[in-house]
């Protein structure tokens, strides 16, 4: 008879509890401390320069200022109208079929692209030196008299846009899928229409926030039609700089404004996208305001917790 001994299972022992130790990363506090030295550094050097800093804010609302604030803001809208005119017409020519439209759309784009704003300006201010005499039959008079720093600011600016902005129209147009177009040629709708009621604002959603960036983009590059003497804000500020000496100052007081501008169109844009992002996307993501409404209401429904009794 053989005795037989019940087995006991052994005692289940838990398992120790992981210890997870974060990697130390040395090189970001590294980096971060060089960065504050740096802009440390920079903000000692501003503030030992001979810069008269209390004299950025009467400047800023000067009649002078906001006078150039004004032309500036009235040049890069026409401009930017202009090119984006242009710009439909030459992407719908450079995506035709007929070999003549699209070889001068070509030339156009590559010519514009291909120099600087500065040099198209300054062809435009002095271009009695080619057409002394403007002839259009039914009107006629001195180049000098009809090419004012206006016209020529607004030529230049306007001219060099568009070929920018044909490319980014032809690349939206070319964004909308083939079939859209076969589709409103068997209901009967002509090229053209098919384009306006169907192309373009389907298209808008790519050419949106690139035409944004080359808006704002136009609020600074109008800074070069001083060079022509058109009464812009670099201009004006260069103006009460020669007589005020306060060089540094006026520029600072430029970029101010041009800051201010900027970030204003910027939240215009922003909204813009949020708009025409509407048929891409189901769930937009919150504009700035509602999430500062939600971090609002979250903090106001903060509670101490009640002690149990």
């Amino acid at each position: 008879m053989t005795d037989t001994v019940d087995k006991v299972p052994a005692p289940s022992v838990p398992p120790e509890q992981i210890k997870a130790i974060p990697v130390r990363h040395y090189g970001r506090w590294v980096a971060g401390a060089v960065v504050i030295a740096l802009l440390v550094l920079i903000g000692i050097a501003f503030s030992n320069a001979k810069i008269n800093y209390s004299i950025i804010p009467d400047y800023l609302t000067d009649d002078t200022i906001l006078s150039g604030v004004w032309h500036t803001l009235y040049i890069s809208v026409l401009a930017m109208v202009l090119g984006l005119v242009l710009g439909v017409i030459l992407a719908v020519m450079r995506m035709s079929s007929n070999p003549v439209t699209s070889t001068v759309a070509w030339f156009y784009i590559w010519f514009f692209r291909g120099t600087p704003v500065l040099v198209q300006l300054l062809l435009w201010y002095n271009i009695a030196l080619v057409f002394p005499i403007l002839n259009l039959g039914f009107y006629k008079d001195e180049m000098n008299q009809v090419m004012t720093p206006f016209l020529a600011a607004l030529l230049g600016l306007g001219l060099n846009e568009a070929a920018y902005m044909s490319e980014i129209v032809r690349a939206g147009i070319q964004s909308v899928d083939e079939g859209q177009t076969e589709a409103s040629h068997a209901l009967g709708m002509t090229q053209g229409k098919t384009l306006r009621r169907v192309i373009l604002p389907q298209a808008m959603r790519v050419i949106v926030p690139p035409t944004g960036n080359e808006f704002i983009n136009m609020l600074k590059t109008s800074s070069l039609a001083y060079a022509v003497q058109f009464n812009e804000l670099i201009k004006r500020a260069t103006d009460i700089s020669s007589t005020s000496l306060a060089v540094v100052e006026l520029y600072f007081v430029a970029s101010i404004w041009y800051l201010i501008l900027t970030s204003i169109f910027s939240v215009f844009q922003y909204y813009l996208e949020r708009r025409y992002a509407r048929g891409s996307s189901r769930n937009l993501p919150p504009t700035p305001l509602q999430r500062l409404k939600k971090n609002l209401r979250l903090f106001g429904s903060f509670r101490r917790p009640e002690v149990a009794r």
